[in-house]
């Protein structure tokens, strides 16, 4: 399929309730159900210019958003420059297989150059083959295994402050 004609930005205030809609789906696809003080809590960083969450759309030719991309920014202990982790990157299904995930990815390429970033990095579940069929054309899996240990306690405390707001 050819790659659609879409134009990548960053996310503006009004994205905002079509970008939510992809990130509940983002949510849902990696089977957690979406929450409401971390999607807030997510969003308030992302417009803050001291934070280093950020988000990028892809819109269609109409100005429709189909798909989101949110990523972080962070100091590395093993390069002189910053570091980008894309997080989440996720496209309207009726939209996949036109390039959108691939356009959303050169996009943060360029940025990653522009800005003299050291390196663009991003994990995906094992199972996940069609995203790692297109991540596959930018580099090879590294080869690192992810292991991820959560404090209960502190998001319980997290939800029960952001909900009290």
């Amino acid at each position: 399929m050819p790659k659609a004609p879409i134009t990548i930005r960053t996310l503006t205030p009004a994205d905002d309730p079509r970008w939510r809609v992809l990130f509940d789906a983002y949510a849902r696809f990696y089977e957690r159900e979406p929450d409401e003080a971390i999607t807030s809590h997510l969003r308030a960083r992302i417009y803050d210019p001291e934070s280093p969450a950020n988000a990028i759309v892809a819109l269609d030719e109409r100005g429709y958003v189909i798909g989101m991309a949110n990523y972080l920014t962070h100091e590395s202990t093993t390069q002189l420059a910053p570091v980008c982790y894309l997080q989440d990157l996720f496209v309207d299904p009726e939209h996949r297989g036109g390039g959108v995930g691939e356009q959303l990815i050169d996009w943060l390429i360029a940025e990653m150059r522009s800005r003299g970033w050291s390196r663009l990095y991003w994990s995906t579940k094992e199972t996940n083959y069609r995203a790692r069929s297109l991540y596959d054309k930018y580099t090879l899996e590294s080869g690192f295994l992810k292991y991820s240990l959560d404090n209960a306690a502190r998001s319980k405390e997290f939800a029960t402050a952001m909900r009290a707001e």
